[in-house]
């Protein structure tokens, strides 16, 4: 296309997207527009006067054309061109980029990537360019480094930081006239492409990055594992969901069989049956996490039989499994079986505190708190300061009529779970939701699906429940970590011994169960909805106790299903003092950047906080860091450390105020070295053709290369002097001049006035 293009104007693409179009002549354009005018005239006269045999629209046809081969020639007598700025020779810098990094070893069908590069730079590009303009040559792997001669490449650099070396050059450079970079590359960023900030530096100074692309768009036979997520955290024994994307080519219908693993030992496993080449596909792996302690697991796909590259068939996710005891306050508003059945389903699992509450009578309530509460622990009932409530990270509320709570209370439950980030389960009832009228309360607003206003909602009748597709995916719902056990499961579940009609769900809400009772619509049963930093649940049933009665009295799943729904209301309650970082597992890369949260007992940002992270190393060296707040950001605190060897690390995050202490986090992170050139190995062109476009250079394939010496000069950046290009003589022209000619010669010749 390119050279098409060339052939027919003269000149390259960019010289056009360049320059500036001009006439040369010293007359006036509006002296053109009138000679256009007055030969349009003249020529209409006499093809009118002289229209002999031509009818209609014939006269008309055979006017146009000549009309435009005239004004064609009066457009060529003022002399157009274009006015382009170029490099003065010998008086400007051009920094060519050679990509060392390992991928740049991988052997295509004419050899490796790297010997191609030398190829281009000593086939004569390097001396065409060192003949005009001062060349600084680069290689670069995670960062530039100048060398003398392409002899210096070895390609063993363990990653590749595109953006880093742009910036790099650019400040190195930035007293120089600098006037195009030149980059020879596979395009495979490991850190995730060219940010906008580098883009926007180098379009300030308007300097054209040329990029030469070396390797394969996409391997022959491979398949790579694109992305693996899984939860940060989790309590002891959960079961968690591992999503899986993974990639593939040559391998479309041909099964694979993915796993997760624990220090080699194997979680859970499932075939796939691979999709057509390049086509993204998600699988999900459910696996019980285990005992308490950090996690490093390999997740991945077992080699393929003649795959190109099985270096890029797994990669290390970090779990922490916290020993914490999360606390759950459960308000039941009258003794019922579930509040007893609920409360036993936690027997065998003591790593989460129920703390429960019951009104036997409308003035008296029943505490039954675990050992170690003091007997003035809500002894006045319900909660009505934050700091009682916001000491749980969940909250259950059974039968309870809205108008009970006080309207402070009612607002303490919306911020325990807005604003705290506490988890909230409805049960349904007698006297809770549309019964309890829950729909006219700020309660309302925190029910994930949209309250009936009629009373009469709670039904005493058996029903039984269908698991949804979103519910197939969900923690709470796997009684069996196998998709189509845990399926056939749910279909044999006993019935429930009641159900309450709820509404549809909100927009953003997740139906997991639905009720199905004879003879009527179904409804919604297991609803959960992100609100603010929580997430409230919904089961809208009060007779859920009947699956313990029926089935067999060692059958696990009562227990198993309740303690899931608590493990997802508490695990991601945050405390007052929360750390992320972008990545837990830093390939190839040494900056952690560090963001913390800090707030009050009552979860309102705090500005004035000292916040210390304390470092442990794999070999057992401690390094301490202040972190500063983050300007415009409330309680916000922020800090980046360099993590110098490979291992896992163990950070404690401390924060307080005076004398006094907020809180503590721990956050764990893994650097890896020599991982991450094994991933996207294929010629990254999509990106490598962007920066060129956003920039203003060109892509050029390896055989294109040696027009690069040429086109180069072209640019507005460094020192620069303007020429001009004549446009007269394209061979466009003199084809469209012909065209003119032999239209009107076709036209009077089909109508016989030739």
């Amino acid at each position: 296309m390119e050279f098409m293009f060339e052939l027919l104007f003269k000149y390259p693409t960019s010289i056009f997207h360049k320059g500036q179009f001009v006439f040369l002549t010293p007359w006036p354009l509006w002296l053109l527009a009138i000679a256009i005018l007055a030969a349009a005239g003249l020529l209409f006269w006499h093809v009118h006067r002289n229209h002999g045999m031509l009818s209609g629209l014939r006269p008309v046809a055979i006017w146009v054309l000549e009309t435009c081969m005239v004004a064609l020639i009066l457009f060529l007598l003022w002399h157009p061109a274009l006015s382009v700025a170029t490099l003065r020779p010998q008086q400007n810098v051009v920094a060519v980029l050679v990509d060392d990094s390992r991928s740049m070893s991988i052997a295509d069908s004419s050899g490796t990537r790297e010997a191609a590069a030398r190829s281009v730079l000593d086939s004569g590009l390097l001396k065409k360019l060192s003949e005009r303009f001062q060349v600084r040559l680069y290689k670069f792997g995670k960062e530039p480094e100048r060398i003398q001669k392409p002899e210096q490449l070895s390609a063993a650099a363990p990653a590749s930081r595109l953006g880093d070396t742009l910036e790099r050059v650019l400040a190195e450079s930035s007293s120089l006239p600098l006037g195009a970079i030149v980059m020879l590359s596979d395009g495979a960023d490991n850190a995730g492409g060219v940010d906008l900030q580098t883009i926007s530096a180098i379009r300030r100074q308007r300097i054209p990055v040329h990029t030469i692309g070396f390797g394969r768009e996409h391997p022959d036979k491979d398949v790579e594992i694109a992305d693996a997520v899984v939860p940060v955290r989790a309590l002891p024994q959960s079961k968690l969901v591992a999503v899986v994307t993974l990639q593939s080519y040559g391998l479309a219908g041909s099964k694979a069989k993915l796993t997760v693993r624990d220090n080699g030992k194997v979680l859970a496993s499932q075939d796939v049956t691979l999709k057509a080449d390049g086509q993204l596909q998600s699988e999900n792996l459910v696996f019980n996490c285990g005992d308490a302690g950090p996690k490093a697991l390999e997740i991945g796909v077992e080699p393929i039989s003649g795959e190109d590259n099985a270096l890029n068939n797994k990669v290390t996710r970090l779990v922490v499994v916290e020993a914490r005891k999360p606390k759950v306050l459960y308000f039941e508003g009258e003794p019922r079986w579930d509040y007893g059945f609920i409360g036993r389903a936690l027997n065998d699992y003591p790593d989460i505190e129920l703390w429960r509450m019951v009104r036997p009578t409308q003035n008296k309530f029943l505490r039954q708190f675990p050992k170690g509460s003091s007997e003035k622990d809500l002894e006045d009932g319900f909660p009505t300061k934050a700091e009682d409530l916001f000491g749980f990270q969940g909250l259950i509320i059974g039968s309870v009529e809205a108008n009970y709570f006080t309207a402070t209370q009612q607002q303490l439950i919306r911020d325990f779970v807005d604003r705290r980030g506490g988890g909230l389960l409805f049960l349904g009832g007698r006297a809770t939701l549309s019964d309890g009228g829950y729909p006219s309360s700020p309660l309302a607003d925190l029910v994930p699906t949209k309250l009936p206003e009629s009373k009469g909602t709670f039904h005493r009748d058996f029903t039984g429940q269908e698991l949804t597709s979103e519910g197939a995916q969900s923690v709470i719902c796997r009684l069996d970590d196998d998709a189509v056990r845990n399926a056939e499961r749910w279909k044999k579940m006993p019935q429930m011994a009641s159900y309450q009609e709820v509404g549809e769900a909100k927009p953003g809400a997740t139906t997991l169960l639905r009720a199905t009772p004879a003879g009527k619509a179904k409804s919604p049963l297991l609803v959960t909805e992100n609100y603010g930093r929580g997430r409230t649940i919904l089961f809208a049933t009060g007779g859920v106790w009947r699956w313990k009665m029926w089935l067999d009295h060692a059958d696990t799943t009562f227990a198993t299903f309740w303690q899931q729904i608590f493990r997802y209301m508490v695990t991601d309650t945050p405390g007052q003092v929360t750390a992320t970082t972008p990545k837990a597992v830093l390939s190839d890369e040494t900056r952690v950047p560090i963001r913390v949260e800090v707030r009050d007992k009552q979860y309102k940002p705090v500005n004035n906080a000292k916040v210390q992270a304390r470092f442990m190393g794999p070999d057992g060296a401690s390094a301490t860091m202040e972190l500063a707040p983050v300007p415009l950001e409330e309680g916000i605190y922020g800090g980046e450390w360099t993590a110098e060897k490979p291992g896992t690390y163990v950070t404690e995050i401390i924060a307080g105020r005076e004398t006094e202490e907020v809180g503590r986090e721990v956050l764990t992170f893994r650097r890896e070295d020599g991982v991450a050139e094994n991933f996207h190995t294929s010629q990254n062109r999509e990106l490598l053709e962007k920066l060129s476009q956003q920039t203003g250079g060109r892509y050029y394939k390896p055989d294109e290369a040696s027009k690069l010496s040429n086109e180069i000069s072209y640019s507005e950046a460094g020192i620069t002097t303007r020429e001009t290009r004549d446009l007269w003589d394209m061979p466009a022209i003199f084809l469209l001049a012909l065209g003119f000619r032999a239209g009107e010669w076709l036209l009077r010749r089909r109508w016989g006035v030739v």
